[in-house]
């Protein structure tokens, strides 16, 4: 059985309703499957339901009108850290020089709570990370791959037709689709005007 990125998608949004059940101020995930395939070097975790639940702090705190990073986003205030507390997130005593508290960790208690719901994302992304692995033995991922990279890389615009828009490393979109939550399409990079006139 394969895990493709809408059935991941999927489990990540089912996961996000989980929390907004112990969190209802917590706004709806627009799009589940961008984060499918990207590591956070701001939380310094790759995906995962402790990366999920951090940015629900994100998504609680922009719902409060809260300004909870600084740096362009890699710096993790004490705003940040007062939400992540509530939502079952502990954090080291010091901030991290360039990241704040963006190093959070799952509390014993949230564990508990969430114990089916982490389970089952853990089965989901295990199923898809075997998928992709296997199809990417027979792919050329680039010299990320060749080197240990995460596989980041600059980040483009990719759009459906509905007109919602995310940002993505050309690599992973190639991998599979990254199906829109909103309209069931798939997210495209549009052609560049000036590229295909030559």
């Amino acid at each position: 059985m394969s895990t493709t990125p809408p059935v991941l998608a999927a489990e990540l949004a089912q996961a996000w309703a989980d929390i907004q059940r112990h969190h209802p101020e917590l706004p709806d995930l627009a799009a589940p499957e961008s984060l499918i395939g990207e590591s956070s070097s701001a939380c310094g975790h790759e995906l995962s339901f402790e990366r999920l639940l951090h940015e629900a702090v994100h998504g609680i705190a922009a719902a409060r009108g809260v300004r909870d990073t600084s740096r362009a986003g890699r710096y993790h205030n004490r705003r940040f850290l007062s939400i992540a507390e509530e939502l079952g997130l502990d954090h080291p005593e010091e901030p991290h020089p360039s990241s704040g508290f963006s190093l959070v960790t799952l509390t014993p208690e949230a564990k508990r709570r969430y114990r089916p719901t982490i389970e089952r994302l853990q089965r989901a992304l295990k199923a898809h990370t075997a998928a992709t692995a296997a199809d990417s033995a027979r792919t050329f991922r680039g010299p990320a791959a060749r080197h240990g990279s995460s596989g980041g890389g600059v980040r483009v615009k990719a759009v459906c037709d509905c007109g919602r828009n995310v940002r993505v490393v050309p690599s992973v979109l190639a991998q599979a689709p990254i199906m829109c939550g909103g309209c069931g399409k798939p997210f495209r990079i549009p052609e560049v005007v000036g590229a295909a006139a030559s």
